[in-house]
């Protein structure tokens, strides 16, 4: 081999050094078929209700600070009101833990005392005169508490992400439909009307997926906005596998006709694009712990990708459980810590998230 020979035969070699010095990003393999290194392809850091372990949650502070520190998606949930508006909150019935009252809308209101009712018997009015930021939430203690802190409507999140110009943000909004008890939430069809007029009217709906718990939902977003990325959500438990008839989560699948198998049901949904199951077994458990396993495993993420569906699972913070994702091949995680993600993507050579400041 002559000199000049096996100077290029070097410098060939040196060129896939970047591809090997990240093995653990090996399983990646890019879903658009580009070839892209496996370090370089997109990995989905989807900040949780705005990224609760950093900030009061569901709070536009907590959006902003999560679209400044850069993440791919910011993950928020939805709630209807007694008067048809729609507010940004995860929790059905008014947590005492998270929210307190200051006083009614008028003097002598019957709803009075607010915590603890149900947002869809409240309005808008009543619901903005509770406290929601009185105390860091237990169980976060690096949680900035934003204090006074009101809820929020969905318009404002949007308006938002517009204020930033974060054209690369996506918005996964969750229409928090109970379709296991029903009466605690807004009827679907019109909560999901009204999710869908929200996202519609705001100019950035290329820029918004929808998920849910309940398919019902999805399938009734999908004939609004036949365009619009679904994600079906599932907590195992949700699937009812093994129980006769269909669960009331599926809109009407029943999952044992498809072998209790999450992405053979779910793929049936029109609109389907990703699957978030949650992480594991139990919810809170970690990578080594003793009873601990992955609800997602490789054989589910391959049979997604099959059906070309991306697999994102909820909720994982411990970053040597998110690690095991990762080499697991998922195409992102919902994460309390954005901030913790994000440097693990960076310690690994991965793609990262465009960080905003606001304009």
């Amino acid at each position: 081999m002559s000199s000049s020979h096996f100077i290029r035969h070097c410098l060939a070699g040196l060129t896939l050094v970047p591809v090997f010095a990240f093995p653990v990003a090996s399983h990646a393999t890019p879903s658009d078929g580009s070839g892209a290194p496996p370090q370089k392809t997109h990995f989905d850091l989807q900040a949780h209700r705005g990224g609760i372990g950093m900030t009061t949650e569901e709070s536009l502070d907590g959006f902003g600070k999560a679209m400044r520190l850069g993440v791919s998606t910011l993950e928020l949930d939805t709630q209807i009101t007694k008067d048809e508006q729609v507010v940004v909150t995860h929790d059905r019935q008014v947590s005492a833990a998270k929210c307190r009252d200051t006083a009614p809308v008028t003097p002598g209101d019957p709803m009075f005392p607010y915590v603890g009712k149900y947002i869809k018997d409240l309005t808008l009015a009543q619901i903005k005169t509770m406290d929601c930021g009185y105390q860091q939430l237990p169980g976060y203690p690096e949680q900035e508490v934003i204090k006074g802190f009101r809820m929020v409507e969905l318009k404002d999140v949007l308006n938002l992400v517009k204020s930033y110009r974060a054209e690369q943000v996506t918005l996964n909004v969750e229409t928090k439909v109970e379709a296991g008890a029903p009466e605690q939430t807004a009827p679907r069809g019109l909560f999901v009307r009204r999710v869908y007029e929200e996202i519609h009217s705001s100019g950035i709906e290329r820029q918004v997926t929808v998920q849910s718990f309940d398919w019902g939902a999805l399938k009734a977003m999908h004939k609004l906005a036949p365009r619009w990325p679904l994600v079906a959500l599932t907590n195992y438990d949700f699937l009812q596998v093994g129980k006769p008839g269909a669960s009331p989560w599926l809109g009407g699948i029943d999952a044992d006709d498809y072998d209790g198998d999450f992405v053979k049901a779910a793929a049936t949904i029109p609109g389907v694009k990703a699957l978030s199951p949650n992480y594991g077994f139990p919810q809170s458990g970690k990578v080594g712990d003793p009873g601990f396993r992955f609800y997602p495993d490789r054989t589910m993420i391959s049979q997604a990708h099959a059906r070309g569906l991306k697999v994102i699972p909820w909720t994982c913070d411990d970053p040597a459980t998110v690690e095991a994702l990762m080499d697991m091949g998922t195409d992102g995680v919902i994460t309390n810590y954005p901030d913790r993600v994000r440097q693990i993507m960076a310690d690994r050579g991965m793609r990262l998230p465009k960080a905003y400041q606001l304009h």
